[in-house]
């Protein structure tokens, strides 16, 4: 069943649960939650795409309950080869969106209308180093444009930036009703400016996770997306 993808396009702080604390998993998730947090990020790797392996549907299938019936969604980061692979698996794990890589498959146009077609909001991303122009032809079927702002697959990576362009390239590409999400090195020092080049949605994983307090730190991000897109709209 089709859940609704309004959530696209609210201004949020997704956290990636690839930064969380898996010794105690769900209980980060549902502290997220209760913090305020909706929309959480997963990150799919492969150890062929990028360097490292981290999880698959079991992940997702994990949390989902909880994370719906708190209203939210989990939004599937898919750093693999061929993830087409992977559609019907995810949508029954209950993944809401299933964003890919155009380095990654043929047949764009394909796999995103069948991502749509298995329930799940499609989404489309992009190498740092890859033209945002590569995306001109597809950008009009996704529910959801990524700008990668480090390098996929390497832990620690500063935040690139000349990703603000980048995101500011992505907006003028995306359609009504379709939004536009920053990820890596997305933190205190650089969300701001992302909020201000027309990201809507922002992963962060170790600035939030791997703060003292998560949820006082996933707050201190909504509070600089709310000052910095309060000052875009005067």
């Amino acid at each position: 069943m089709e859940r609704s993808r309004a959530w696209l396009t609210e201004i949020q702080v997704c956290p990636s649960i690839l930064a969380a604390d898996f010794g105690a998993f769900r209980a980060s998730v549902r502290d997220l939650l209760d913090a305020g947090a909706r929309t959480f990020h997963v990150d799919v790797m492969d150890g062929h795409f990028v360097p490292v392996i981290t999880f698959g549907t079991g992940v997702v299938a994990a949390v989902a309950d909880e994370v719906h019936d708190a209203g939210g969604a989990l939004a599937v980061h898919m750093m693999v080869e061929r993830p087409e692979r992977f559609v019907d698996d995810y949508a029954k794990a209950g993944a809401d969106a299933f964003t890919v890589h155009v380095e990654a498959t043929p047949h764009l146009h394909y796999w995103l209308d069948r991502i749509r077609e298995a329930g799940m909001a499609p989404g489309v991303t992009l190498n740092p180093g890859t033209p945002v122009a590569q995306l001109d032809a597809v950008a009009h079927l996704a529910d959801n444009l990524l700008c990668m702002s480090v390098n996929p697959g390497w832990g620690g990576q500063a935040f690139i930036p000349a990703s603000i362009e980048r995101i500011a390239a992505l907006r003028a590409l995306a359609r009504d009703g379709a939004g536009v999400e920053v990820d890596g090195g997305v933190g205190p020092d650089t969300i701001e400016a992302c909020a201000r080049a027309g990201a809507n949605r922002f992963t962060a994983g170790s600035a939030i996770f791997a703060a003292p307090d998560p949820a006082a730190a996933y707050h201190d991000l909504v509070e600089r997306v709310r000052a910095a897109t309060a000052r875009v709209a005067t």
